[in-house]
C-alpha cells in the first residue's frame, strides 16, 4: 500500500453489490460523497442452512 490512510481521510471510491428491498445493484461510494455511510458485512445472510 503506498499512502496508509490517517483518521479523517477520504475513502477511495469503490463498488460493492448489495440489495435494498428487493432491488439488486452495485452501490458506489461515490453516490454518498459528502454523507455518512455504514457499511456491514452479513456473511451467513441469504445463504440456506
Amino acid at each position: 500500500m503506498k499512502h496508509r490512510p490517517q483518521v479523517g481521510d477520504s475513502a477511495p471510491d469503490f463498488s460493492i453489490p448489495g440489495i435494498a428491498g428487493s432491488e439488486r445493484r452495485n452501490y458506489s461510494l461515490a453516490e454518498f460523497r459528502g454523507r455518512k455511510v455504514v457499511i456491514a458485512f452479513y456473511p451467513g445472510d441469504f445463504t440456506p442452512g
